[in-house]
């Protein structure tokens, strides 16, 4: 027995050695799974990655837990902080490809939101998916819809623009066309402009009638090639590509605001930016100018002079036929050195990528996501419409998109949100034929002014002043040219004769007449308003001498009155000054009318007008008969009696009207009483307007004469 023991203790040995061998192995194993647990807890999102990079075509997708789990790992971190760009290139082969199934195609491109910069390989890869023909429609839809969302964030183009082909023939599908041809529209050169590419584009149109999206094409392609474009298309092109960042655009804005603003390329970059991009948090992240970056590899092989380069306006002579335009247009506002060079090239596809870029970013950013009345916010929307408004008076000429926005943004106003900007830009409005001036912008401004405020109408008045300025300025120029037909915009050929000019101008002359009138009305006549009105009018008063336009249009009783009885000396004087220009414009356009030198001929009415009121005020002024029976301010008698008012006919003469009624005191206490010392006396104070008034329409000259002159006063 002791020896079967022993041989039972022999035999032993050797099974402890190996179930302790077995033992330590899986403890090794229990350790490193323990070990890739803790690393994969800390950093869970690396390792959903991972997994997905290796997910193979054929992988069972219902009911796969481990697929399910790690895309909801990449999900919550893609809406939370964005996805970095090698991250973009793994998901977007994932989904393309379909190895993960055609739903989660559609789920991982929904949440593809980019926390810096969309590597352009990705793109270019999945172009080469789409061509494979693999994906449902809706999937290359929803695809190219992500590629004009995030086309602005796309490193670089120039790949991109190598395959342009390939993406143009995708414009046969129906369901693809109005998004392609809005990514042709983006990276279209003169060098993609081909006769057989116009065929096409036109085949289509004949097919799918005239569609927005093909005419905005077109347009771009007439503007490179205006020899293969023969179809006539409309001067202003309404916008013909929608807004297709909607599925993203919250998400996007969410992940750039944690991230402290949108992340663009080469910040570095910068040509004499005047409104750097802000840094801070922000809810409108587009409206920046972005920095000034190339719109090719700066490996790349094609020879230019890149904008950001520029250093002086030597460098810009020097180098102007070699300039490549930056990748986003919304840079040149804003850089002297970038206005100059659109400026003297005149490219008009430069100003039709411009026109583009900032309609969407007014659109998208004032129009459908409003300023939310936060300080933030609301400096950093001001910065960028002050950017615009200096680009506009660099240039002398306002942008198109511009125009497009604040008609749509007056309908929608509240008169308070960045007041001084928008005012400022309605002033830049370039001339329009007058039957759209009523619907676009009389009639919402006309709403705003009857509920606002004394300074809001007083705005509106000297906005309106400024936009008249400008036109006449215009066609002055025009006139100075020998032309006939006024163009609205260098940018556009839709002219207007003078007779049109003429009109447009009257119904703006007019509309300021009605609105002063009732604002003086609802006002009680306040100072402000009626020197803002009578700043108009100097306007107005001089348009045939000044500005060469055989107009004249006299101020309505609504206006000329308050400012003849007004209490203040600026207004009256304001006035004869305004009357006396309306007598020298009048006066020579008789004479130019008797000589037969001019083919338009003043009303007779509007002599009538103002010889009515030229009586109204020199009687009230001069010769102390202010009510005159049968005229615009005859009052009853009974009821001047009522009033109980000495010698009321005088009381709006030289000497006691309630405007001058102190200088006339100051001027019997310190100096005497004759009627020609007291007129050089009054005209010294600086009343150089009623001084040319009384000088021209009495006869009486304001120097002393002699003795015999010495009338006294009353």
């Amino acid at each position: 027995m002791a020896d079967l023991s022993n041989l039972a203790g022999l035999g032993s040995e050797p099974s402890g050695e190996i179930d302790s061998s077995a033992s330590s192995a899986n403890n090794r194993s229990l350790r490193l799974a323990e070990k890739e647990r803790r690393k994969g807890e800390a950093d869970p999102f690396g390792l959903a990655v991972k997994y997905l990079s290796q997910v193979e075509a054929g992988t069972v997708v219902r009911g796969n837990d481990e697929l399910e789990r790690n895309m909801v790992v990449v999900e919550t971190v893609a809406l939370s902080k964005g996805l970095p760009p090698e991250v973009i290139t793994v998901l977007l082969d994932l989904a393309l490809s379909l190895n993960a199934g055609t739903a989660n195609c559609t789920r991982v491109l929904k949440f593809l939101i980019p926390a810096t910069v969309v590597p352009q390989e990705a793109i270019v890869k999945g172009v080469s998916w789409l061509c494979v023909g693999k994906m449902p429609m809706n999937a290359q839809v929803l695809f190219v819809r992500w590629v004009l969302t995030v086309f602005d964030l796309i490193d670089c183009k120039d790949n991109l623009r190598s395959i342009y082909g390939f993406i143009f023939s995708f414009v046969t599908e129906e369901n693809l066309c109005p998004f392609i041809c809005h990514l042709l529209y983006l990276l279209t050169m003169r060098e993609h402009v081909h006769p057989y590419r116009v065929r096409k584009l036109l085949d289509i149109q004949a097919k799918m009638g005239r569609q927005p999206f093909l005419t905005q094409l077109l347009a771009l392609y007439k503007v490179y090639c205006p020899d293969l474009v023969t179809l006539s298309l409309p001067s202003r092109v309404r916008t013909g590509f929608k807004n297709h960042n909607s599925t993203w655009k919250v998400a996007l804005s969410a992940v750039q605001r944690k991230n402290k603003g949108a992340v663009l390329v080469d910040q570095s970059l910068s040509l004499d930016v005047k409104e750097k991009p802000s840094t801070r948090k922000r809810k409108l992240h587009h409206l920046a100018i972005p920095p000034l970056s190339s719109a090719f590899d700066s490996n790349s092989n094609k020879k230019v002079f890149r904008l950001q380069e520029l250093r002086s306006f030597k460098e810009l002579l020097e180098n102007i036929h070699n300039i490549e335009l930056p990748a986003q247009m919304g840079s040149l506002l804003g850089s002297a050195l970038a206005l100059h060079y659109l400026d003297c090239v005149q490219d008009e596809s430069a100003s039709l990528r411009l026109n583009f870029w900032l309609g969407h970013s007014l659109q998208e950013e004032l129009l459908l996501c409003p300023v939310d009345g936060s300080s933030d916010n609301t400096s950093e929307a001001c910065r960028f419409l002050s950017t615009i408004l200096f680009s506009q008076q660099f240039l002398q000429e306002g942008f198109s998109s511009t125009e497009s926005f604040l008609y749509k943004f007056l309908s929608v106003w509240d008169g308070c949100l960045l007041r001084p900007q928008i005012l400022d830009l309605l002033s830049d409005i370039p001339l329009m034929p007058s039957f759209y001036m009523h619907k676009l912008l009389f009639e919402p401004l006309k709403q705003l002014y009857f509920i606002s405020t004394v300074f809001f109408k007083c705005s509106v008045i000297e906005c309106l002043n400024s936009m008249l300025v400008k036109w006449l300025t215009w066609h002055s120029v025009s006139a100075l040219e020998g032309g006939l037909d006024i163009s609205l915009n260098s940018n556009s050929a839709m002219t207007m004769t003078l007779s049109g000019f003429m009109d447009s101008v009257m119904e703006l002359v007019r509309f300021v007449g009605l609105l002063a009138s009732e604002g003086l009305r609802l006002e009680n006549c306040h100072v402000l308003l009626l020197n803002q009105t009578l700043a108009f009018y100097e306007t107005v008063c001089d348009m045939f001498l000044k500005y060469s336009l055989p107009l004249i249009i006299m101020p309505p009783a609504g206006v000329f009155y308050p400012a003849l009885f007004a209490t203040d000396s600026v207004s009256v004087d304001r006035l004869g000054y305004i009357m006396y220009r309306y007598r020298k414009n009048l006066t020579l356009a008789k004479k130019q009318e008797q000589q037969r030198e001019q083919t338009f001929h003043i009303s007779r009415n509007t002599y009538k007008e103002f010889n009515r009121n030229l009586q109204a005020m020199v009687n009230s002024m001069w010769n102390s008969w202010w009510s005159i029976p049968g005229s615009d301010i005859e009052i009853d008698k009974d009821l001047i009696a009522l009033s109980k008012v000495a010698e009321p006919w005088c009381r709006f003469d030289l000497i006691h009207h309630p405007a001058l009624f102190s200088y006339a005191i100051e001027f019997h206490q310190r100096i005497g009483k004759y009627w020609n010392w007291y007129m050089e006396f009054l005209f010294n104070q600086g009343f150089d307007g009623l001084n040319n008034f009384i000088r021209t329409n009495t006869g009486h000259s304001s120097g002393l004469s002699s003795q015999d002159d010495r009338q006294p006063t009353s």
